[in-house]
């Protein structure tokens, strides 16, 4: 008798969610599938043995076959039911097509901010992709007006869920750097023009156009500012140069345009306490590391490179002792003087992570401190990058 009444009181919270842009490639794949599909999947989040959070998606976007392919095909094979879809924005933000408590939008950068607006002025708790807007300015608007409308809200900065992140930052909290000295990251590959036979483009055309928000410093800087803050301090300033390697490519349609955006950018951040990190981004880069992206921390103690999932590390004891001399065949493997971090935990998707976190903010007013106006500071350091590209100067990095 106990039981069936504990039985009864066992709740699940359905939270709507208008999830915009899930028909792009990150949308998809990130989101859709590997988050929010992955969630309903496991059977909700569960809060404790009387709660669980269901997240209730309704798909929208521009495309409807692409919304009901999502929709209809992939809801099916992952979940076992169809999920609603629409193509009407403003009346899915309105609850038209279903209740709702999140607005998510994963779409095109240069419409964010007007889909962001419309969604707080309905009272819905924001979400979205970074970057948040084109310009500083736009993307502290938008913190200022969740923030005023007592809304929550959050942008993704999934990078800190990744085994890579997660184990460094197990590092540098157990003390095995002790004082790190420099951050070097080195990031991109080799994405096709389009142009060669039988090498199709990899990444969307928009991404090599300025006008349409391309280009490698707005995209990747809004991820290396959220990285080195949380891994290592608040940025102080910093010297960026980019450019545009490869002036033509070929778009989805077969059409040759010109990629007028930068794909190539170097960057040296100074960190409050005076650590130097150096990242060198570019798509036109052929991999001979261990990942797509790789960062190295030197410090006093001990040295780390980590990739997206897996770290090597090697202590001050079994640092090698090499000497140049470049007439002699090199003695030294210096591959073989590291060792790899164990996966002492098993990490799930990383933006499935922060999708839980977001849901228990939004559930049960948890904290959750990765929001807009995080997220601006993100657009801030890439549009001061740019600035500093121009003017061939430092630049200080303002509190925002």
């Amino acid at each position: 008798m106990l039981a069936n009444r504990k039985l009864l009181t066992m709740e699940t919270r359905d939270i709507g969610i208008v999830m915009n842009g899930v028909t792009g490639r990150m949308g998809t794949n990130q989101h859709l599938l590997r988050s929010i599909l992955a969630i309903i999947k496991q059977g909700g989040v569960h809060i404790n043995p009387d709660l669980t959070l269901m997240p209730k998606p309704i798909l929208t976007g521009r495309n409807s076959n692409k919304l009901a392919s999502l929709a209809e095909g992939m809801a099916v094979r992952e979940i076992g039911q169809k999920l609603p879809y629409t193509t009407d924005l403003p009346g899915a933000i309105a609850g038209k097509h279903g209740e709702c408590e999140i607005f998510f939008d994963a779409s095109d950068t240069l419409r964010r901010v007007e889909f962001v607006q419309m969604a707080v002025e309905a009272g819905r708790h924001i979400y979205c992709e970074k970057p948040t807007a084109t310009n500083t300015a736009d993307a502290l608007k938008l913190a200022k007006l969740v923030e005023n409308a007592k809304l929550k809200n959050g942008v993704v900065q999934d990078k800190l869920w990744l085994p890579g992140f997660r184990k460094l930052a197990m590092l540098r909290e157990l003390g095995f750097f002790e004082k790190i000295l420099s951050v070097r990251g080195q990031f991109g590959y080799w994405v096709f023009t389009g142009l060669g036979l039988d090498q199709p483009a990899q990444r969307p055309s928009w991404n090599y156009r300025a006008a349409d928000g391309g280009g490698i410093i707005i995209d990747m800087f809004c991820h290396w500012q959220y990285v080195i803050s949380n891994l290592f301090g608040p940025i102080k300033s910093l010297v960026a140069y980019g450019s545009t390697d490869l002036p033509k490519r070929r778009d989805e349609q077969g059409n040759i345009y010109d990629a007028d955006a930068d794909d190539s950018a170097y960057a040296i951040f100074v960190l409050e306490d005076g650590t130097v990190c150096q990242f060198n981004s570019s798509w036109c880069t052929r991999v001979r590391r261990d990942d797509l992206l790789t960062v190295q921390v030197d410090g006093t103690k001990g040295s780390a490179v980590a990739g997206l999932r897996d770290v090597v590390v090697q202590s001050a004891a079994e640092t090698p002792k090499p000497v140049w001399n470049p007439d002699i065949p090199q003695p030294i493997d210096f591959f073989r003087g590291w060792q790899t971090v164990p996966d002492n935990i098993e990490y799930d998707n990383a933006f499935k992570v922060q999708w839980e976190l977001f849901l228990r903010h939004v559930a049960l007013d948890e904290p959750f401190r990765w929001s807009l106006r995080e997220g601006a500071k993100g657009v801030q350091l890439a549009e001061l990058g740019m600035q500093s590209w121009r003017q061939k100067q430092w630049l200080d990095v303002p509190a925002l």
